[in-house]
């Protein structure tokens, strides 16, 4: 039988996180729409991950906040805009079943998701979510890449020891990836040796904390940026119309 395009581009996508060298993490920026998506590919980024807070405040909507329908035509116009393959950022799920969330996303071009594991800001059940998670790779038969957010460290204690069961669970249920959002730098070096398979690290931008290299060498397998390259371009954007007359 042979492979579908989409396993093949998901697989394509899971061969850049292996083999990584400490202190060369695949970096990851994140597209809010179709002219920041090309001009990153431009820059020659080899893949990309959607900032879910990013698109929702491209589109008008508090984070957390994007009707799904909205935040799949987002996703998909991205997808539509460049080569390189992308990963999307879908929240918690937005409510839907295993099945229809992984034909959204393939519907929407994307190689890969990511999925939190709280909801309104309280943790879930990581049992339940672990099984929810199984559910998607199931279905998705090798076509997505599923990046699993631990949020520990943003609605939870921030014990460190807690995010390594959470992600545990979720690598056993076949997460390609885990991503312990916000986990302190100091606590890389732990987590990395408490996780199998590769790890999300989250960045700031131009000195606002460690940069890639370090973040690899404290056991970053890749870095992403959250929604902060579009809150850097929106910045940019007030600096430039302050000097405008109204």
């Amino acid at each position: 039988m042979s492979r579908s395009p989409a396993r093949d581009r998901a697989e394509r996508f899971r061969a850049l996180h292996r083999g990584r060298a400490p202190g060369d993490p695949l970096v990851l920026p994140g597209p809010w729409d179709a002219a920041s998506a090309r001009v990153l590919e431009a820059a020659g980024f080899p893949a990309l991950a959607t900032p879910s807070a990013g698109i929702a405040a491209s589109l008008g909507y508090a984070d957390g906040t994007t009707p799904a329908d909205e935040m799949f035509a987002a996703v998909a116009r991205i997808t539509r805009a460049v080569d390189v393959p992308v990963s999307a950022d879908v929240e918690g799920g937005y409510g839907l079943g295993a099945a229809e969330l992984v034909e959204r996303l393939l519907e929407a071009g994307a190689v890969g998701c990511n999925l939190e594991d709280s909801e309104q800001g309280v943790l879930k059940d990581p049992h339940e979510h672990a099984g929810f998670l199984a559910e998607v790779r199931e279905a998705a038969a090798g076509r997505l890449f599923v990046n699993a957010r631990v949020d520990t460290f943003v609605h939870g204690d921030g014990d460190p020891g807690q995010a390594v069961e959470r992600a545990a669970s979720y690598v056993a249920a076949g997460a390609d990836c885990v991503y312990p959002i916000l986990a302190p730098v100091e606590v890389l070096p732990l987590l990395r040796a408490g996780i199998k398979g590769p790890l999300n690290v989250l960045a700031g931008l131009d000195g606002d904390g460690p940069g890639p290299a370090v973040l690899g060498g404290l056991g970053a397998t890749r870095i992403t940026f959250g929604p902060g390259l579009q809150r850097r371009a929106e910045a940019g954007l007030r600096e430039i119309v302050g000097g405008l007359p109204a």
